[in-house]
This record gives structure tokens, C-alpha cells and sequence, in this order.
């Protein structure tokens, strides 16, 4: 009996500590990897994040494998870009049937966080879901009701969220007023596809017409967007976007005479806020401003984020440091 009991004592310590190694980083789960971009950016190490829709796929068309269904059910937290693409949509079908458990969140959770969407004037002004991440605001918001989620699926290390989501805030913040200043006075522009909207509008830049109106709507002419281009200030399209579009772009800018600005829609594997400051330098320099250079920092770009930032009342911290290292 006494050797019984030391084996089972024995048994108990070996468990013990398998046990507390089941207190993993929260898994999160999003649609597209630019929202990985910003949930990584924000919370670091803390979490991890995994894509559903590899680079390169049509969005409007992924439909999701039964490993990726066995992913969401083991997640923590679930980030759509809102709820619009298909896979979002059986997210929502899976969350309301209970096969996924985890917090998900949606356009609700977004907009009580000051997430927006902006009405596309080029089509009837249609609420625009494309590209909603591109905003900072936006980004903002979905980063925020993320740190909430996690609070909620992992409340030991609330805290970390907090801090995590703060420090981001900071970064994007200072990014946001540093170039909102270097926009001086009312601009147009014509947009290669309604994503490119959310890159410009923050900065004052009114998106007036697109060579793709919308997803299921053909493109239209560059001859006939001539005229339109001729009267805006700037030409916007996405350097990750198929070819035929970019050639439609670079030739309306041609025809038109109007500077073209090449940004980045889509990416993986970088930081939100150093596409943020790469697609806010590139659209400043097409306007014929002057923008930080891509590469290391001068002190020139240094002094200007500082003198931006204490305007405005930002602590910088060494979250400038972040945001200005290349």
C-alpha cells in the first residue's frame, strides 16, 4: 500500500508541470495577414498569431480547409476585417453554431472603438469594407478590441494587453500627426481600387474616382477617367495588385500629367506601423512634399517627428525610437 501511494505521489509531481506548461501564449487567429501585421505590432511576443488567406489568394474567393476549421476552434481570439469576406462569414456561421468558442470580433466591435467605414463617391456612396485596415484609425480600432478580447480570454496577463496596445497607440499616433502636417490644404485623387481610399483620406485626401469602381464592377477606360485624373492631385494604385490594373494606373498618371503614388494594400512579416509611414512618405512625395527617406533616419526626419509629436502632446518615449529605426 505505502509503495502504491509513492507511486502515485511520484505520478502527480511528473503531471504537474504539464499541467501549467497548458498555459500557452492566447492563439489568434485573423482573416488576412495585414491584420496579423497589427495584432503582431501591438502585442508582440505576448500572443500568437496566425492567417487564414495566404498572400497572393483572392480574398473574395478563399474558402476555408477543415485544418483551418480545427485552427479557429482552438483559438483565442478571432480577428475579421469586419465580417464582409466569405471566410469571415462562415467564422460567423461556425461562432454561431458553437464549433468555434473563442472571442471573435466583428464590425461591432470594431466601430464602439471609433472604427469607420468610408462612403465610396465614385459609386453611389456605398459604405467601402476594402481595405478598411489601411486607415489608422481603423487600425486603432481593431487593435483595441483586440487587447479587450484578450483581456477577456487570458485576464492573468491583462495587464501585458494594455501595455501593448498603449505603446501601439503611441507609435501610430505619431506617425499620424507627423505626416497629417506635411498635407497642406484640401487634395484629390484618383484611386486604381477602392482599398486605396482608407491610405489617403486620414491625410486629407479626398479619393474622387476609381479605375475599379467596385469588386463585382469592371474597370473603367483610362481615356474616360482622363478628364477626372487631370482635375485631381495625385494618382493612387497598389504596387500588390494585378499588373493589368498597376499598367491602368501608371498610364492614366501619363495621360493625365498627374503624379502617381505607389502604395502597399497587402503584405506579411512586417510591422503595421512601418507600411503606415512607408504608404504616408509615398503619397506625400508624389504631392511633391517633403517626406522622411526610405533607409535610416536623418536627423532632419528626427527632428520633425519630435517637433510634429510635442505639438500635439505626445509622449514619445522610446516608442519613437520604433518608429523612425530603418
Amino acid at each position: 500500500m505505502k509503495r502504491l501511494l509513492v507511486i502515485m505521489i511520484l505520478i502527480t509531481g511528473m503531471i504537474a508541470p504539464f499541467a501549467g506548461a497548458a498555459s500557452e501564449k492566447p492563439l489568434v487567429v485573423v482573416s488576412i495577414a495585414p491584420l496579423a501585421a497589427i495584432v503582431q505590432d501591438a502585442f508582440g511576443d505576448s500572443v500568437n498569431v496566425v492567417y487564414l488567406i495566404p498572400p497572393g489568394a483572392d480574398p473574395h474567393e478563399y474558402q476555408l480547409t477543415a485544418s483551418q476549421i480545427e485552427l479557429l476552434r482552438k483559438a483565442s481570439v478571432i480577428v475579421t476585417t469586419g465580417g464582409h469576406l466569405p471566410v469571415e462569414k462562415k467564422i460567423a456561421e461556425l461562432k454561431a453554431e458553437g464549433t468555434v468558442t473563442g472571442e471573435t470580433l466583428f464590425l461591432e466591435d470594431y466601430k464602439r472603438e471609433g472604427f469607420r467605414y468610408l462612403p465610396e463617391y465614385w459609386y453611389g456612396n456605398k459604405d467601402n469594407p476594402h481595405g478598411v485596415w489601411l486607415d489608422p484609425t481603423n487600425a486603432l480600432a481593431i487593435a483595441r478590441a483586440t487587447e479587450k478580447a484578450l483581456e477577456k480570454a487570458d485576464p492573468l496577463n491583462a495587464e501585458t494587453y494594455l501595455e501593448g496596445y498603449r505603446d501601439f497607440e503611441v507609435r501610430v499616433r505619431t506617425i499620424m500627426e507627423a505626416y497629417r502636417v506635411l498635407v497642406d490644404g484640401n487634395h484629390t485623387a484618383v484611386i486604381q481600387m477602392p482599398p486605396d481610399q482608407y491610405a489617403l483620406e486620414w491625410l486629407g485626401i479626398k479619393a474622387i474616382a476609381s479605375i475599379k469602381p467596385e469588386e463585382e464592377v469592371p474597370a473603367i477606360g483610362v481615356d474616360e477617367l482622363v478628364p477626372t485624373a487631370a482635375k485631381a492631385d495625385v494618382v493612387v494604385y497598389a504596387v500588390d495588385s494585378p499588373d493589368q490594373l498597376k499598367d491602368a494606373a501608371r498610364e492614366l498618371s501619363a495621360k493625365s500629367g498627374k503624379p502617381a503614388a505607389e502604395i502597399r494594400v497587402f503584405w506579411k512579416d512586417e510591422p503595421y506601423t512601418e507600411v503606415l509611414r512607408e504608404n504616408s512618405a509615398a503619397i506625400i512625395r508624389a504631392l511633391g512634399g517633403k517626406a522622411p527617406e526610405e533607409g535610416p533616419a536623418t536627423k532632419t526626419d528626427v527632428s520633425r517627428y519630435v517637433a510634429v509629436s510635442l505639438v500635439v502632446g505626445i509622449v514619445l518615449g522610446t516608442a519613437l525610437g520604433v518608429v523612425l529605426k530603418k
